[in-house]
């Protein structure tokens, strides 16, 4: 996708660094951010430098490779074998990064140059990763009517992907299509991903949008200003039960009172077979500080966090939610569009 007119990928590598987008800090700096072992990396993806599922797929994917190319001979298992589990501990919802982390190190394990055959899985799932999200466009820009208005939640674009995106993936093909349409994005509180990061991809793409509160949706949904809800998912269950960014769960519920379709939008990768419902799930619980405080730049344009909420306060934050399958109308994945049910959730790894 575009930056200034400029290609860019969320993640990518070259040789043993590994470069990152800095996500916290946008939309007011737009900065790239150098890796330079696998540790810098783990450390990426706890503070949410780089976040969304499938971009931490790749990241995770390129961090294990950068275990490989710090190992000496004498201690290749030893260190990679440490690195996997630190790398695994990052985050514990989307299930992306541990299929990232599994297909790499497999990959080496059977392989007699196992870090070549470390870098060129990686690199081969990635290219895998930006096909799949172009598809899921394609797929869910059929959804699509010319004059929809239409609701995402949280960031689900190509910054948490490597390119395209999920969610907006079918909004940015439909619209260079030609197609007019509108989208609310929300997700304002608390890393207000929808408000920074979706809102400045639709303004980078030049889709027309407004950020909207996240208590708003159910009155605008209610108004017959919503025609239509994508969102993205960190982690599917075999039953379609979908986690995502906490609230998504009540604009399903929101969107299924007023009869709006509601689709989740997620690769093959998001799905978790041997996870049997959502209740199965591990929830992130993410610090307080991010309900607490807020950033962006004062009138020297310095990034800084102030305080926000009542002091001596505490806070609760989950960082996901469950939509219980009976809430969501289809999953567009790069296979097609399905229900969600464990028949054709099944199917689509037959």
């Amino acid at each position: 996708m575009k930056v200034n007119g400029q290609d860019f990928k969320t993640v990518w590598r070259v040789g043993a660094s590994v470069f990152l987008i800095e996500q916290n800090i946008l939309p007011f700096e737009f900065k790239i951010f150098e890796s330079k072992n696998y540790r810098q990396t783990c450390e990426a993806i706890i503070i949410m430098l780089v976040r969304g599922a499938i971009a931490l797929e790749a990241t995770a994917a390129y961090a294990l490779v950068q275990a490989f190319l710090e190992a000496t001979q004498n201690n290749l298992w030893q260190y990679v074998d440490q690195a996997k589990k630190e790398i695994e501990a990052t985050r514990p919802t989307a299930v992306n990064l541990f299929y990232a982390v599994k297909r790499v190190y497999d990959a080496a394990k059977n392989s007699a140059d196992p870090v070549n055959a470390a870098q060129a899985e990686a690199e081969k799932m990635v290219a895998e990763s930006i096909a799949a999200t172009k598809k899921i466009g394609e797929y869910g820009a059929e959804l699509i009517i010319d004059g929809m208005n239409i609701e995402t939640h949280c960031n689900a674009g190509w910054l948490g992907c490597v390119d395209w995106g999920t969610a907006l993936s079918p909004m940015y093909i439909a619209h260079r299509a030609g197609k007019k349409i509108f989208v609310y994005a929300d997700e304002t509180r608390p890393r207000g991903q929808g408000s920074r990061l979706s809102a400045w991809e639709l303004h980078n793409e030049g889709v027309p949008h407004a950020i909207i509160p996240d208590n708003a949706g159910a009155y605008l949904m209610g108004q017959g200003k919503v025609d239509l809800m994508i969102v993205g998912a960190d982690r599917i269950a075999a039953n379609g039960d979908t986690a995502n960014k906490i609230g998504t769960m009540e604009k399903a519920i929101a969107a299924k009172y007023f009869g709006i379709p509601f689709y989740v939008a997620a690769p093959l990768a998001t799905f978790d077979i041997n996870c049997e419902s959502g209740q199965n799930i591990k929830i992130e619980e993410r610090s307080q500080d991010e309900v607490l405080y807020q950033t962006g730049p004062d009138e020297n344009d310095q990034i800084k966090k102030v305080l926000v909420c009542s002091p001596g306060s505490s806070a609760v934050n989950p960082g996901f939610d469950v939509t219980p399958a009976e809430l969501i109308t289809g999953i567009i994945t790069e296979k097609g569009i399905i229900k969600p049910t464990i028949e054709n959730i099944k199917a689509l790894f037959v």
